[in-house]
This record gives structure tokens, sequence and C-alpha cells, in this order.
């Protein structure tokens, strides 16, 4: 067999530990609206059920039409998102929702945060705090939340029947018996106005893996770092037979 050049593993192994030991900063769970919107959340798996900060993006918007970013019972596709937890707050004091318009009602200039306007389209970042339940609803029984909660965007107040800004992301809870993963029955892609049932539009955005750097990938580096020397030290053998060993 060719040997392989001291240069030629580090360089192999290095890349291999690269592979292992780069992981994503962050959670990034995605999903695609009815009209082409895009929201993201940072984090929608695993949350502590006593509240849990998150970074909720969207883009593709429309400038005309505000929306509420929220976390709610899910109620099934082609349905408006409720109740909401900490209820729909307009005025982005509980952090537990916010209102996005660039047009609000005139009461509301102020309190709605507006879009940024990108491409002609309506984009926005927002930090929400996402607790399990509160005194209205509790996203881990199942009677009140069959389906399980979800984290995204819906209509305003100003067209409540207006499904074509739902763009919802499943969330989930850690500890035992707080799981709520949705059942078979919770929907999987988003509804398009007007659509027959089961024909719906499915969200094309991929969940990406956790963040953080798992003690199993250091573990593995280490091995793998350990190989590599090893490697180097037969091949140098090989080279030089009479090289005093290290």
């Amino acid at each position: 067999m060719r040997q392989l050049g001291r240069g030629r593993i580090l360089r192999r192994f290095a890349g291999l530990v690269l592979l292992l030991t780069v992981v994503p900063a962050g959670v990034a769970h995605a999903a695609t609206g009815p009209s082409g919107q895009e929201v993201t959340v940072s984090r929608s798996e695993g949350l502590n059920p006593a509240g849990t900060p998150v970074t909720v993006r969207g883009r593709g918007f429309d400038l005309n039409k505000g929306i509420y970013v929220v976390f709610c019972v899910n109620k099934g596709a082609g349905q408006m998102p409720s109740p909401c937890l900490g209820g729909v707050d307009m005025q982005g004091a509980s952090g537990s929702s916010a209102w996005i318009s660039s047009n609000p009602p005139s009461y509301g200039e102020g309190l709605a945060k507006p879009f940024t306007k990108v491409d002609g389209k309506g984009s926005f970042e927002v930090q929400l705090t996402i607790k399990a339940k509160d005194q209205f609803t509790n996203c881990l029984d199942k009677k009140a939340a069959p389906l399980g909660c979800v984290v995204g965007t819906r209509a305003d107040h100003t067209r409540t029947a207006d499904r074509s800004a739902d763009v919802l992301i499943p969330v989930t809870f850690t500890g035992a018996g707080a799981t709520t993963t949705p059942t078979t029955k919770a929907p999987t892609t988003q509804p398009t106005p007007g659509a027959t049932p089961g024909t719906e539009q499915k969200p094309s955005g991929k969940l990406a893996s956790t963040g953080g750097l798992p003690t199993a990938f250091l573990i593995a580096a280490l091995v793998l770092l350990a190989a590599g020397a090893a490697l180097l030290i037969t091949a140098r053998r090989r080279k030089n037979p009479k090289e005093p060993t290290p």
C-alpha cells in the first residue's frame, strides 16, 4: 500500500474531527406558510416547561396584513390556533407574544412593531418566553391540548378569520410526562386558503440539529486525534526505520 505523507494524514484527520465537532450554535426549526412565508424558531424541542426564551424570525409576509407572533394550542389544519398562552399581548409587555403590523389601526400606533421591508415583503425578529401552561390552559394536558401546542404566526385581530398568515411549528417540553408531541392527527402542513383538505402545502423548512457540543462528540474527536497521532508515528517509523522511538 502506498504510504500517506504526514501532511496528508493530518489533513484527513483534521477533516474528520471537524465534521464531528462542528455543530450549529442553536436549533433552528422552520416552517413555510401558504403564501410562501418563512418562519424559524431558535428552539422548539425539549423546552423547559417553566419557561424558555426563544427567538422567532419571519420573512415573506404581506406588508398590508398585521400578524401576531404567538404560542398557542394547536386546533388542527385550517383552524386558528387558540387559546394562546399568556394571551395576545398587543402592547408587547409580557414577552409571551408580539404584534407585528406596518399599518395598524390608530389605537395600535406605537404598540405594534412594524415589519422590516425586504424585497417588498415583511420581515421580523422577536423574542418570546414560552411556558407550558398559564391560568387559562396547559399544553401538557391532553384534554386541553390534544394536538399539542405551536409557536408561529397568525393574522392579528383585524383579520381573525384570515388563515393565510398561519405558519406554525410544533413545540415539545422536557421532563417526565411533559412531552407535547402532537398526535398523528396534528397538521404537518400549512393550510392553503380554498384548498381541498389533505392537499395543503407542505412545509419546506428542515429541522436543524441541536446546538451545543455534546460530550460524545468531544470523546470521539479525542479518539480520532489519538489515532491520527499513532498513524503519524507508524508512518515515520516506516519511512525512517532507524529513527528513535519518541
